[in-house]
């Protein structure tokens, strides 16, 4: 049975990414007619290249997505648009915001209107728990972004093309996530440093988080926010899981890695929240994600599983994290894949 990308042309932007790469495999699997990777980083492509070299219906464009000439013509002919490229790590948006806002913000409208002028069918963005409350660039920056997205879902006339966001926790083994830092951090100093050990933080896989794009992509009627249900873990277990796990891998004894807490840095949050109170109200609830429908769109009744969500937020403060066996559980499966090429 033909799958949904089955001989249709996909664009990434920000295919060279962990989340990118991660869309590119899952997507070639259904006989894809083309995929176009589109990132900025040479050496990056280069390396995708020539891992996937034996795909003959992988592209691989350089360009920026801050560049609306170069996006649009990456786009003609597309039938299905993923925008996953983002400047993400909090302090370097919070000492270079405009260059955040020239990504994140100006390089998702520039999606946006070439998606419009394109007539692709849909395009979907993806968004992060640091978008709500934000107290950094980085997070207000995303809101932004999907502000932009919501209103292009009523604001495209007659063009048709579907938007719509998905919203992440953490992504273990993402470029900058916490997991290869410590790695690193074992290996060079036998020490781990940390923001804070009560701090929690949503956590999920690469599968998860390409499983939720890839199920936002199928189900999109437009303006909605796909929220995947995710487990909470505090900071402290996942640092002492990793010590235990990967320390033995370099002949170091756990025993002899310290944990040195250094605290809050700028724009940081001792907790995340992804969805709430006030979206909750226009949210559907299924078994795996919660689906915020745009209330100035109404497309909630063709959505399935029509339980609404219970009225709160979905904060990793009141939120049960799991339990250290189930941190190290997930580490263990994140480890057995570390050596394979991450790009």
């Amino acid at each position: 049975m033909a799958g949904f990308f089955h001989n249709k042309k996909i664009l990434i932007i920000g295919g060279t990414g962990t989340i990118g790469q991660g869309l590119l495999k899952h997507i070639l699997l259904e006989n894809p007619a083309v995929v176009r990777i589109f990132s900025r980083d040479e050496h990056k492509q280069f390396e995708l290249q020539q891992h996937m070299k034996d795909f003959t219906n992988i592209r691989y464009l350089i360009g920026d997505v801050r560049d609306s000439d170069r996006v649009l013509r990456a786009m003609r002919d597309i039938d299905y648009v993923f925008h996953v490229a983002a400047m993400k790590h909090v302090p370097f948006c919070e000492y270079n915001p405009f260059e955040a806002v020239q990504t994140n913000i100006i390089g998702t409208q520039n999606v946006i209107q070439a998606s419009i002028s394109a007539g692709v069918k849909k395009t979907i963005f993806t968004s992060t728990d640091k978008a709500i409350a934000p107290t950094n660039t980085y997070g207000a920056s995303k809101l932004m972004a999907e502000r932009l997205i919501a209103s292009a879902q009523y604001n495209s006339g007659s063009h048709g093309t579907v938007f719509a966001a998905v919203r992440f926790g953490n992504v273990m083994g993402s470029r900058g996530s916490v997991i290869p830092l410590f790695i690193n951090q074992i290996q060079k100093n036998r020490q781990i440093s940390i923001t804070d050990p009560t701090m929690t933080r949503f956590m999920m896989t690469q599968q998860q988080a390409t499983s939720l794009t890839i199920k936002a992509m199928e189900l999109a009627n437009g303006g909605e926010i796909f929220v995947l249900k995710m487990p909470v873990l505090k900071l402290d277990d996942l640092a002492n899981a990793v010590i235990e796990l990967a320390a033995p891998k370099f002949g170091i004894d756990p025993s002899e890695v310290q944990i040195k807490a250094i605290g809050l840095r700028t724009g940081e949050k001792m907790f995340e929240e992804l969805m709430t109170e006030i979206e909750a109200k226009d949210a559907i609830e299924q078994e795996d994600m919660f689906v915020i429908v745009n209330p100035l769109l109404d497309k909630a009744t063709t959505h399935t599983l029509k339980k609404k969500a219970e009225p709160h937020s979905y904060s990793s403060h009141e939120q049960m994290p799991i339990s250290k066996k189930e941190v190290i559980s997930m580490v263990e499966e994140f480890l057995s894949d570390y050596t394979i090429y991450k790009g």
